[in-house]
């Protein structure tokens, strides 16, 4: 270490040092009358040090208070910048989650060059993920989290927040498809097949990388089955084979077609051997996704 920078990091120690002395009969009156006495609020450095140890014991609401008060209070003190990212921390701590996105926000837009800034837009983006819903129900949250990853992954691609954002984003596409899913049964329950077939599209078409795939092919086998539509089904089973050939969903689709007529002779002797089956004509192979 040379002589100059531990003269910093002494001289650091020592500010932090005083700013939590100089706190202390702050702290011990603030827990008796409020977060601030008298509304009083202390410099700077002494608010910032409050906000630090209320995050510290958990009252994620008093230190959002506090740190919100270092902004507002002392906007161009060397304190405001990180003030105001650790507000919207301790709301996004706290399940305030609206609060902490509007902070924010407004740290990214007044520091666009902060250091901080990747973290923002990441703690942003965790606001909108873990606000999701299960797949019964409204999937706003989703496409608002799957846009806030994207953001971090596209403007910091090399960070660790871009590689966790990535592995969410593989999640929340998980949850839009079986929200198309569930939506695609209960069409396909009352007989709207066309309803039926554009989620289960959607499905096979927009999020190939979830688990949802092998059963939109499937179900997309029945619908066109139900609609007279054998061509259809068959060129649906085809993708379905081609990609999933040991899956049940793709025994499943086989055995639908078997009981409409739709596989020849040389497909039921292949079955018969134990080969696999491929329940569709030669021109169809190979089709990977074919809407």
């Amino acid at each position: 270490m040379t002589k100059l920078s531990s003269r910093l990091t002494r001289a650091a120690l020592l500010s932090l040092a005083l700013a939590l002395s100089g706190c202390s009969s702050f702290l011990n009156s603030a827990t008796k009358e409020g977060d601030f006495p008298n509304g009083i609020v202390p410099p700077p450095d002494q608010a910032y040090a409050m906000g630090i140890h209320y995050m510290d014991q958990g009252d994620y609401a008093r230190a959002a208070k506090d740190f919100q008060a270092v902004e507002e209070t002392y906007p161009y003190s060397t304190w405001s910048t990180h003030a105001a990212l650790l507000a919207g921390y301790s709301q996004y701590k706290n399940l305030n989650y609206d609060d902490a996105i509007s902070s924010l926000n407004r740290f990214i837009q007044l520091h666009p060059e902060n250091q901080e800034t990747a973290y923002a837009y990441y703690l942003k983006s965790l606001c909108y993920y873990e606000q999701i819903d299960d797949v019964q129900r409204d999937q706003t949250a989703t496409y608002e989290a799957i846009s806030a990853l994207n953001d971090v992954a596209t403007r910091y691609p090399d960070s660790a927040y871009a590689r966790d954002a990535r592995i969410k984003l593989r999640l929340a596409n998980d949850r839009l498809a079986g929200h198309d899913m569930v939506i695609g049964r209960f069409y396909q329950k009352q007989h709207l097949y066309g309803a039926a077939v554009g989620r289960y599209q959607d499905v096979a078409s927009n999020f190939q990388q979830t688990t949802y795939v092998p059963e939109a092919l499937e179900r997309l086998v029945e619908v066109y089955l139900d609609l007279g539509l054998p061509d259809e089904a068959l060129r649906a089973a085809s993708v379905l084979g081609y990609n999933y050939p040991g899956s049940a969903w793709y025994e499943t689709a086989y055995n639908k077609l078997k009981d409409h007529g739709l596989l020849n002779a040389a497909d039921e002797s292949q079955a018969a051997g134990g080969g696999e089956a491929v329940p569709v004509p030669p021109e169809h192979h190979h089709w990977y996704w074919p809407f």
